[in-house]
């Protein structure tokens, strides 16, 4: 199962592992004991963490809450020990069944950042920076493109009982909506904050145009981002000529409807406090977004609970198919003499025997069913 660890805010814990398997059931004792359950395979994800059945692309689970959890696939029921196979005349049959076989199941996890502010805008605009300097965070910082490659969050605290959660998301560049660069890895951690601080590097060649090109790509994702409150964010006064290009630059973003425009310089920490002033009134405007809860996926078995099919698949090889007969065969312990009587037995009642001889099954024919092959012999039991 998973479990929300609200400690944790990536799935870089899990990066490294493909396969997650559950520790196995114990056989039963001497004096009637029964084996142990096997124990309960838990891991933790952090909140916002969408479970995907990668087959189907259906969602599993939504986990958002502190310590919530989700079943994605159960352990077989435990077989039957010989005790439960005693009769008066046979007091120590030499029978027992196997525990059914665990669900398999092929998932895909999917984060999206529970965060109240989103920082966005191009690479190396000083997004890291900003929220070093506002928050305990530490993310890397370095003077090229692409530093962040996953979101670091940060809790802001202006006072002890004002405080919001602000993601740094890694940058965009121009057709990240199509997946190029970062692509969606980043536009689907943003679709759950309520405010945008869109930070723009006063220093670059063309600010404005990046501007214009992070919210084409906002708008191009959809998912309602390019419509949440942002708060237009100039960097870098710190550098000569961008303090004077202010007014200019003002101008040009208010003439694109965005009224709350603030210049700043993150390396000095001038304006952040007033920047993070700004966002968390913002934040307290804006109603929470509204989180999708999808219906929990039944899984069903693919194949007929009760229908005995049989079907050719060589000139000398039969396949059976029918979930409680291939149960059936999984669980019979094919070593013990009694349990194979017992199967055929089983077979003759169900109807499946009489089915592979009207399908033509002859001497010496392969019989499949689920993983087990078996020779068929015509014999009187």
């Amino acid at each position: 199962m998973f479990f929300v660890n609200p400690h944790l805010n990536t799935l870089y814990h899990l990066a490294h592992q493909k396969e997650f398997k559950a520790p196995d059931g114990q056989p039963g004792g001497v004096k009637d004991m029964y084996g142990a359950a096997g124990e309960d395979l838990r891991i933790a994800v952090p909140p916002g963490t969408l479970v995907i059945d990668d087959e189907t692309g259906a969602i599993v689970a939504d986990l958002t809450e502190p310590d919530e959890e989700t079943v994605v696939a159960r352990g077989g029921q435990g077989g039957r020990g010989n005790i439960r196979f005693a009769t008066p005349t046979n007091q120590a049959p030499r029978i027992a069944e196997r525990g059914d076989p665990g669900e398999d199941r092929l998932l895909r996890l999917e984060l999206k950042l529970l965060a109240d502010v989103g920082l966005v805008g191009m690479p190396n605009a000083g997004k890291s920076t900003l929220l070093s300097v506002t928050t305990a965070a530490k993310p890397a910082i370095a003077s090229y493109p692409f530093t962040t490659l996953q979101p670091n969050l940060g809790v802001v605290a202006l006072s002890s009982d004002s405080t919001f959660v602000i993601a740094d998301l890694p940058g965009l560049i121009e057709g990240a909506s199509q997946g190029k660069g970062l692509g969606h890895e980043f536009l689907r951690h943003i679709e759950r904050t309520r405010v945008v601080i869109h930070l723009v590097d006063g220093h670059a060649l063309d600010p404005i145009e990046d501007f214009d090109t992070i919210n084409a790509e906002l708008a191009e994702f959809g998912h309602g981002l390019i419509d949440k409150p942002q708060i237009v964010v100039v960097n870098k006064l710190d550098l000569p000529g961008v303090r004077e290009m202010m007014p200019e630059f003002e101008a040009a973003f208010q003439a694109r409807g965005y009224d709350r425009v603030l210049g700043i310089s993150a390396m000095t920490r001038e304006n952040t406090r007033q920047l993070m002033g700004m966002a968390y009134q913002l934040v307290q405007e804006t109603p929470e977004p509204e989180l999708e809860r999808p219906t929990p996926v039944v899984v069903r078995p693919n194949v007929d609970e009760d229908q005995v099919t049989v079907t050719r698949e060589a000139e000398d090889t039969w396949r059976v198919r029918c979930g409680k007969i291939e149960r059936a065969v999984a669980r019979t312990r094919t070593e013990y003499h009694e349990a194979l009587l017992r199967l055929h037995h089983y077979l003759d009642s169900q109807g499946v025997l009489s089915a592979l001889r009207k399908a033509g099954v002859r001497e010496g024919d392969t019989v499949r069913v689920a993983d087990y092959e078996f020779e068929w012999v015509e014999s009187e039991y």
